[in-house]
């Protein structure tokens, strides 16, 4: 499990990070979102123990990340995946994580064929692409075969075979039981990757809640009528006592009701219909109508 109590980074009169405190569980994929500029670097970097807090504590498993005694069995970090030595070869790199965690080598192997760079092993990492250095970071994240993952941008650099692996992967190590952290900019990915979303704005915590909760929060939702007589359905929706509105096309968004209850109306007053479909925000509206929001205050 990670925790966070009360934790704030300050840098000089500038405050990256404001008394934020929050806890993700096992078993579920964690999405930490944010505009830029709202502490999610930060944030990261002190759960890693890379930047001490100005107050608080992080916690990973219950301890601070400098008091594990075997930090890559216990938490496995992606953050900047070009900070490898590119004279070393990706099976060399990782063979001296291993050795330097007591990490069984026969690991290296099995973590490369899981990321899908058996065949470049042994070539020089300063010859990698984007994807293939983020392919290499993620190996050495699982590399001692933890419970805990941390991920900042995982996708980046990826194709779309890529990242509908990353996206699998991810699901999978939280199914197994494990914590996945994952920091993203890209609200697509999060609403099709994470169950649960940590979301901090100037260092606050906006929100700590479900993706389903966090959009149906956030945005308005409604069912959109499309009748060739929408005088009538509007009328029939407004005796019962359900808002109204017009769509951009001439169709109705009926708010607050289920699909079933404007069919049943249509069906007692005779009215004809095309369609009657939910509508729902997508993550990335509701995360902006938050973002915008905020900034108002």
């Amino acid at each position: 499990m990670i925790e966070l109590h009360d934790v704030t980074k300050s840098y000089g009169s500038v405050r990256a990070v404001d008394r934020l405190s929050f806890r993700v569980e096992p078993g579920r994929v964690t999405g930490f979102l944010g505009p830029n500029g709202a502490g999610k670097t930060t944030t990261v970097r002190v759960l890693l123990g890379l930047h001490r807090p100005s107050t608080g504590h992080a916690l990973i498993n219950g301890r601070r990340y400098h008091q594990l005694s075997s930090p890559l069995r216990t938490v496995g970090a992606l953050l900047d995946p070009r900070h490898v030595h590119g004279g070393r070869t990706a099976h060399g790199h990782l063979t001296a994580l291993a050795r330097s965690n007591r990490i069984p080598a026969r690991r290296v192997d099995e973590v490369l064929d899981t990321v899908g760079l058996t065949e470049a092993a042994h070539r020089r990492t300063v010859g990698f692409s984007l994807g293939m250095a983020q392919r290499l970071g993620i190996a050495a994240a699982l590399l001692g075969d933890p419970p805990v993952l941390v991920l900042d941008e995982p996708v980046n650099g990826l194709d779309p075979e890529g990242i509908l692996w990353i996206r699998g992967l991810m699901k999978t190590l939280a199914a197994e039981g494990r914590t996945v952290f994952v920091s993203s900019h890209l609200m697509s990915e999060m609403a099709l990757t994470a169950e649960h979303l940590i979301v901090i704005g100037r260092g606050r915590l906006l929100a700590d809640t479900s993706v389903k909760d966090f959009i149906a929060r956030h945005s308005r939702s409604f069912v959109l009528v499309r009748t060739p007589q929408p005088q009538r359905m509007r009328e029939a929706l407004l005796g019962a006592g359900i808002e109204t509105g017009a769509g951009d096309d001439g169709s109705l968004e009926a708010v607050g009701v289920e699909p079933e209850t404007v069919g049943e109306l249509a069906a007692r007053h005779g009215v004809t219909v095309y369609e009657i479909s939910p509508r729902t925000a997508s993550l990335e509206e509701a995360f902006l109508r938050l973002a915008s929001v905020e900034e108002s205050r």
